[in-house]
């Protein structure tokens, strides 16, 4: 149940994030809304899986896969496009991420 709080809590915090440029500095409510309410949501439920899976462990994978997620999200509802060192990047912050979490030998509650 953990790891799917975690899971929302990066979703929360992907939308957050896609919302800050709409919200076009605070200035648009409903994106503004959006940012607050998804920040708000995201550090919330980040809080529950920390009571039983390391902080190193919840970092990692809260960062990478909500950098890789971002940039996807950025790329289908922003109009930006990723370059080939980009994605090369992205995939090795997957790749550590999966590393992370098939070999750590960091205990989990």
């Amino acid at each position: 149940m953990h790891w799917l709080i975690l899971a929302v809590a990066i979703v929360a915090e992907v939308i957050a994030t896609s919302a800050l440029k709409p919200s076009d500095g605070f200035t648009r409510l409903w994106p503004s809304l959006l940012v607050v309410a998804g920040y708000g949501t995201a550090i919330y439920l980040l809080s529950l899986p920390l009571k039983v899976i390391p902080v190193g462990i919840v970092y990692a994978i809260w960062s990478g896969v909500g950098i890789v997620l971002i940039a996807i999200a950025a790329t289908l509802f922003l109009g930006q496009r990723l370059d080939v060192p980009a994605m090369i990047g992205m995939v090795l912050i997957i790749a550590g991420v999966v590393v992370i979490n098939l070999f750590s030998q960091v205990s989990v509650h």
